[in-house]
């Protein structure tokens, strides 16, 4: 589908959504699988979808975000994310070394993004089938400080493979660990979570 087909989406509107599949609903909005393998996202709230839309557009064409066709009002037209998200992948198939690594690696790219909040849920990462990563839902990344991944982690202890990816955490980025270590022992001691 050219540019101006989703153009006119965006002006118009110009899609029943009778005939789109219903992908999921979250918190922020429901979204449509389009007859042309893009979908449309449809937020509760102007807002919302605007603060989403500014960090994908402005990170469009990275590896490890949708790209963004357009917006208008509350809904936008992006890349449909293929996959199995990330809790639910832990739970099927556990946690080893190389997912390991990749989180990682997605953790660095937002250091590089310039992203104040190091941080994401465990919801909001998407395996593809061909074993990358893509973060969906993209929430406050430039506008909320934040220095190590706390929901992140908060996640990994729940599905109980926290311990491990912060050795390999220790092993490849000794420098990211210095900065998380003591902080996710005293998150995780304020929720009352015990941990060795």
């Amino acid at each position: 589908m050219n540019k101006s087909i989703y153009e006119r989406y965006i002006k118009n509107f110009d899609v029943n959504l009778l005939d789109c599949k219903l992908l999921g609903r979250g918190n922020n909005g429901i979204v449509y699988l389009l007859p042309d393998e893009k979908v449309i996202k449809i937020c509760f709230t102007v807002e919302s979808c605007q603060k989403e839309y500014y960090i994908l557009n402005r990170v469009n064409n990275n590896r490890y975000f949708p790209r963004v066709y357009g917006m208008s009002g509350n809904y936008m037209i992006r890349d449909y994310v293929d996959g199995i998200i990330l809790k639910d992948y832990i739970k099927k198939h556990g946690l080893d070394k190389k997912l390991a690594v990749k989180i990682i690696k997605l953790l660095e790219e937002f250091k590089k993004l310039g992203f104040l909040k190091q941080d994401i849920r465990c919801k909001d990462i998407i395996i593809q089938p061909n074993g990358s990563l893509m973060v969906i839902d993209p929430k406050k990344f430039y506008s909320k400080e934040r220095d190590f991944p706390r929901h992140l982690s908060k996640g990994l202890y729940k599905l109980g493979v926290l311990p491990f990816f912060m050795s390999v955490v220790r092993e490849e980025n000794s420098q990211f660990y210095k900065q998380w270590n003591r902080k996710v022992d005293k998150y995780l001691d304020e929720l009352g979570y015990e941990h060795s």
